[in-house]
């Protein structure tokens, strides 16, 4: 008998065509040390509990809605989880979508604001937040987003199973691409849920079980996502994905899988409600990004930022409309590619150096002078998506009963690299049958 593939642990995944290899950090603890002290409370109970404790943090569950669950048919419950510590930080989840509903943060005078786009109701989220249509989705408002976060190429890729290559489609609904897993993605789902409480830590662990061929992909799926909140006001994410699609006993009925899990929340540090977002200051730890076609798939090159409207390496910060009109400069890649985007919407390759925080490296930070608030990114992932909230065109009501208009927010999705499937040279995003791919990213807020 065969015994399942070990998962390979690196900081940085190396440019060769084999397994996925993600890193592991001490945020791990989501699915290790925290659990340990777990206190349960699966999404079949009742609709509102009391909180769970860790010292000065605290976790609570009230009743959001009732949905329809896409792979049962049936009106499913959905609950909402609130994180909260004693500096006045708190982050609302959801278990439809995994999505981050709010996230509340002091500023330097005390004064609390929510942070992240949002809508007030389960029916938004349903109607407008990614809906299942073939033109353009939604803006995947705080979305856990998969199985394949960002774009494939026509919706088409080639993988290696034991059986030989097999070409797989996927449904395209952006610009003749697949955007963010599909019609139906891992946004669209409501997730089983538990508390989760440790020393230092509180959280929720949500659990979604995305069947062989699912929107396409091969492989059963078992995506857990952890998200963490400690007195440091530091919200973790913590991605557990198993191929489950393993036949010890039968090696030519696996079936590997590709992945990429991300989160989507657009921030606005002054406040999701208080216009655009152009003046707050960004720093990127990227050298490098992939520009992209005139459909925003990446052309397969990697070229510098410097000299050009994507650079962001200036530690003290660059204002996000600092260089955005500037369609016609120089972008290293010869095909204006703030036009093509309408403004930010890449990746960024980010660099193997800088600050870490518990094995994690830094990718990129924002700030807001008006109101003092700092947000500072750190990953294991190779990648990450800045965009600049292009999209959004005021038609959308957000949670404060405001219109969102292009640049109300902005997002720094980590990431493997679009396209990965369909480009040599990228990081691998395979999983094989039988493996667990780990993954870790922690939003850190200050004033």
């Amino acid at each position: 008998m065969r015994t399942a593939p070990t998962t390979t642990v690196a900081a940085r995944p190396p440019k060769q065509r084999r397994a996925l290899r993600v890193g592991v950090s001490v945020l791990a603890l989501a699915a290790a040390g925290v659990l340990a002290g777990q206190a349960a409370a699966s999404s079949s109970s009742a609709a509102a509990a009391g909180p769970a404790h860790s010292g000065s943090l605290a976790v609570s569950k009230a009743l959001f809605g009732y949905t329809t669950e896409p792979y049962t048919g049936k009106s499913t419950a959905v609950y909402r989880y609130t994180l909260s510590n004693d500096r006045g930080m708190s982050v609302d989840i959801l278990t439809f979508g995994g999505i981050v509903q709010q996230i509340n943060v002091p500023d330097a005078a005390g004064k609390t604001a929510d942070v992240v786009l949002g809508f007030s109701t389960l029916a938004d989220y349903v109607k407008y937040d990614s809906p299942p249509v073939t033109a353009n989705g939604g803006p995947y408002f705080g979305e856990s987003i998969g199985r394949y976060g960002n774009r494939i190429a026509a919706g088409t890729f080639t993988l290696d199973q034991p059986t030989g290559p097999v070409t797989y489609h996927v449904p395209i609904n952006n610009n003749g691409n697949s955007l963010h897993g599909g019609l139906v993605g891992f946004g669209n789902h409501v997730w089983a849920s538990q508390v989760v409480t440790g020393p230092g830590a509180v959280g929720v662990q949500l659990t979604l079980v995305s069947p062989n061929g699912d929107q396409g992909y091969p492989g059963t799926l078992k995506d857990v996502v952890t998200y963490t909140l400690n007195d440091q006001d530091q919200l973790g994410i913590h991605y557990a994905a198993t191929d489950e699609s393993y036949y010890p006993n039968d090696p030519s009925k696996d079936l590997n899988t590709v992945i990429n899990l991300t989160n989507h929340s657009y921030f606005n540090l002054a406040g999701e409600n208080s216009g655009a977002t152009y003046g707050q200051k960004v720093y990127i730890n990227a050298n490098s990004y992939t520009p992209t076609t005139t459909t925003q798939i990446p052309t397969g090159k990697i070229v510098s930022v410097k000299g050009t409207p994507f650079d962001f390496t200036n530690p003290a910060g660059t204002a996000i409309g600092a260089h955005i009109n500037e369609v016609t400069a120089n972008d290293n890649a010869g095909d204006d590619q703030l036009l093509i985007a309408q403004g930010y919407d890449h990746n960024w390759v980010l660099n193997n150096t800088g600050p870490e925080l518990d094995g994690l490296r830094l990718a990129a930070t924002a700030a807001d002078p008006s109101s003092g608030r700092e947000l500072s990114v750190y990953t294991d992932q190779p990648g990450v998506q800045f965009y600049s909230g292009n999209f959004l065109t005021g038609t959308l009501v957000g949670i404060s009963g405001d219109t969102y208009r292009q640049s109300a927010g902005y997002t720094f999705e980590t990431q493997h690299f679009p396209n990965s499937p369909n480009q040599p040279n990228f990081p691998t995003t395979e999983l094989l049958a039988g493996q667990t791919s780990n993954s870790s990213t922690v939003f850190a807020f200050s004033q």
